[in-house]
Parts: structure tokens; sequence; C-alpha cells
């Protein structure tokens, strides 16, 4: 993910402007339609992130965009402030952050899970219980599969990983074992 703290910091403020639950959804909904378009386009995109377009023209471009899609205030505002700002490139990374900004807003705590082959529920289950006791607040997790790894599980809370996996067991048991 490109620049994480301009990313993080738009999807927190777009996370702030929301009232509740149905605008999150609206809202999410219209920038990733929008994103959606945008990377679908390359003369869109090449006319939002080229040097050599003014920025009036660019403004003039994503103004008809939105209103020929009937993009509503909120995500009309939010997207002329990326654009503006010229962070349209980090639009992307900006609405895969966006759940966990929600999330956070909202105190909720997001973990991203990485295992080699997919949790059953069950184990989903475990796994969401017990970090919800350890922080004494609701939790997300996000799954991923990461085939790379040989097994357990790789869990990360913002920069904080918790490495279960044969390989992080094996690689902690070489340092341990170095520093003797």
């Amino acid at each position: 993910m490109k620049n994480l703290v301009l990313v993080k910091k738009y999807a927190e403020g777009l996370a702030l402007a929301l009232a509740d639950d149905g605008e999150y959804a609206a809202v999410g909904a219209e920038v990733r339609g929008f994103l959606e378009l945008f990377q679908s386009r390359d003369d869109l995109r090449q006319a939002l992130l080229s040097p050599f377009v003014n920025a009036r023209k660019k403004a003039a471009v994503l103004d008809e965009i939105l209103a020929v899609s009937g993009t509503g205030p909120k995500a009309a505002r939010f997207l002329r402030l990326v654009l503006e700002h010229k962070r349209m490139e980090l639009l992307p990374d900006i609405v895969e952050a966006l759940p966990e900004a929600w999330a956070e807003k909202k105190g909720i705590v997001t973990y991203e899970v990485a295992s080699a082959i997919p949790m059953t529920a069950a184990q989903q289950d475990r796994l969401l219980r017990g970090l919800e006791a350890q922080e004494g607040k609701p939790v997300r997790l996000v799954f991923k599969i990461e085939p790379g790894l040989v097994g357990g599980l790789a869990v990360r809370k913002g920069h904080i990983v918790y490495d279960a996996s044969v390989e992080g067991t094996l690689a902690a048991l070489k340092e341990r074992l170095g520093h003797l």
C-alpha cells in the first residue's frame, strides 16, 4: 500500500464524516462505483492523473461524471477533495482502508488473519471470541489465504504481528538460539 499515513488519513476523514451504517453503505457504494469506473477507463485515469491536464479541466471532468452517475453530496465532496489534493492515485488504497476506518470509528478493533488454508467457521469463531476477550471490545476479523505459510496463523493488528505459523515459530527459535 502506497503512503499508508495519507491513505489512513483520508479513510478516517471520510469515516468521521458519515453519520450511521446506512450512510456508510450508501457513500461507500458510490465511492467504490466511481473507483470501478476510474480503474476500468484508461482515458479517465489519464485525464485525472496527468500533470499536463490543468486542475479546472480535471474538476470539470470529475463533476460531469459525478452528475451523470447521480453521486450524492458526501461522496462527491470527498472525491473532489481527493482530486483537489492530487491524491487520486491513492483512491484504491483509501477505498480498501475505509472498512477498517469505519470499524475503528465504531470502537471495533480490526485484525487481519493470514492462514495457509481457509479456517473453519468454528476456528474463526473461537479466534474471534478469544480476541474479543483480550481486547475487551468488539473485534472484526479480515481473513486472507497465504499459501506461503507452512502452517498456523499470522494475526496482524495495525503494525503488530502475532506470528503463530510454523515458519514464524522456527524463526523465533533461531533468534533465541543465536543469542546463547
